[in-house]
């Protein structure tokens, strides 16, 4: 671990009890402040490639962080926002639904975009586009705000509908993955979100009965995929085929719980990650990563912990939460990643050169800290 600290306010240190709660505080205040008056949560303000852009995943996991915190509102509005984009697209996914079903889906380039502009547009700059996991991670955040507070899912039903018939007729096709790499595969994290997100609207009774049953088929099959072509030594593997540990794995692990940390595929795969890509708290994305040189994130610790508190390991979970908060600068904010331990120090400099310096803030790396702090009791859910 290390002995940087956290200095906001109180100059506690990030070890104490009261730091953590502290940071996780300011982290609440910091989305609240950052997102946007059309409830997208900007992927960070100041970065180069991310500013002015929301993507679904992202997203979905900031808004379950601020929904777990006790922002019912904040979350709900980025859902409202998810929800007109969907059906500001609705002839768009008509016909890819309708293509895909007639065994002549679309070109890539056709599919939704993974990103798009506060305002809802499309991004005008090229990107690595055609992703699927956002759109189920944002299923499964909606219900599970709805779960979390005793409500239903009539509000958002339109757009549920409507993401339910896109990903039942497209959840096998290769796309970029969470790091907006190897499209040519189909990656272990983007089914598990896509199985999450359809389980989870499916079994809150807020669809009509053929389209639960399509979402409970897919999502069936979707498992069995996983277990026939996704594992590798009885942990998660990065995708389809694969040997590689990948730490996106863990999101399937937790929070979604599509394979629950007690099992033996959980557990499995929090073990290897924690072996491979895990020092000292920080975690890599994989083995192979160049990105700014292939540091730890963050978010990814988190995940990690969320891993480690499901197994009912507190303490471990709080290690993991002392190592994110460690990476925080002397304003409170968490970065995408840190250079202390690079997998590839040659690759740093041709990313700043491209892109500048590390984002810093990364809401996503705020929320998973969020999300942590409040299942190892750090943070108390705050009044909704």
């Amino acid at each position: 671990m290390t002995d940087a600290k956290y200095d906001v306010h109180t100059g506690s240190d990030i070890r104490d009890a009261a730091g953590l709660t502290q940071l996780a505080k300011l982290s609440v205040e910091l989305i609240l402040r950052l997102q946007d008056g059309t409830g997208a949560y900007p992927a960070s303000p100041t970065f180069s490639a991310y500013r002015g852009y929301c993507w679904f995943r992202d997203g979905a996991f900031i808004a379950d962080a601020m929904s777990a915190a006790g922002a019912r509102d904040s979350a709900e509005r980025f859902f409202d926002w998810c929800a007109r984009i969907l059906i500001d697209r609705e002839a768009q996914i008509h016909d890819i639904v309708s293509q895909a079903r007639s065994g002549n889906p679309v070109p890539d380039a056709n599919m939704l975009p993974t990103r798009f502009t506060f305002a809802g547009g499309d991004g005008e700059d090229e990107w690595w586009d055609f992703q699927l996991d956002g759109f189920g991670t944002w299923l499964w955040a909606v219900a599970e705000h709805t779960r979390r507070y005793d409500t239903d899912l009539t509000r958002w039903s339109e757009a549920i509908t409507l993401t339910v018939d896109y990903l039942t007729s497209s959840w096998h096709r290769p796309c970029f993955d969470w790091w907006e790499e190897n499209a040519d595969q189909v990656h272990v994290s983007t089914l598990a979100c896509i199985a999450a997100g359809l389980d989870a609207v499916a079994t809150n009774d807020s669809l009509d009965s053929e389209l639960q049953r399509d979402a409970l088929q897919t999502s069936a099959s979707i498992r069995t995929t996983i277990l026939k072509q996704g594992l590798s030594g009885g942990h998660l593997a990065k995708w389809l085929g694969s040997a590689a540990v990948d730490a996106s794995t863990l999101s399937a692990v937790a929070p979604l719980g599509l394979f629950p940390a007690p099992g033996d595929i959980g557990g499995a795969t929090l073990e290897a990650i924690d072996r491979s890509l895990n020092v000292d708290g920080g975690v890599h994305r994989y083995l192979a990563d160049t990105f700014f040189g292939g540091g730890q994130w963050p978010l990814l610790s988190c995940f990690l912990g969320l891993g480690y508190a499901a197994q009912g390991d507190r303490n471990r979970a709080l290690h993991q939460l002392s190592w994110a908060a460690a990476t925080s600068d002397s304003t409170g904010a968490l970065p995408e990643q840190v250079g202390q331990h690079l997998l590839d120090a040659s690759m740093t400099q041709e990313w700043v050169d491209r892109w500048g310096p590390v984002a810093q803030p990364l809401l996503w790396s705020h929320a998973m800290f969020i999300r942590l702090a409040v299942e190892v009791g750090v943070l108390e859910v705050l009044p909704a």
